[in-house]
């Protein structure tokens, strides 16, 4: 008996506030910039997409899909107004 799967996208489930919010806090705990890259990606893709995302940065959509893909590590600079441009904002909080 062979298994079969289906490919797994997590902008699938992202479909309210709450969630995306969690899903990107616990991205971030990761300390992983691809991680937190391909997190930002998924919820782009939840929220619009690269087209609309690209337009809402002016940033060519060939670009975030390299800085927000499975081997992106986006600039600070990039992740800030994608974040800016999906309505997230950082918050810092010191670790115990």
């Amino acid at each position: 008996m062979t298994l079969e799967t289906a490919p797994y996208d997590p902008a699938e489930f992202l479909g309210d506030e709450e969630t995306i919010a969690a899903y990107l806090t616990e991205a971030l705990k990761s300390d992983d910039p691809r991680i937190i890259a391909k997190a930002l990606g998924a919820v782009a893709r939840a929220k619009g997409g690269m087209a609309q995302l690209a337009r809402d940065t002016g940033i060519a959509r060939e670009a975030l899909y390299r800085a927000l893909g499975d081997s992106g590590n986006p600039e600070l600079g990039t992740a800030l107004k994608v974040m800016h441009a999906l309505g997230v904002r950082l918050t810092a909080s010191m670790v115990a």
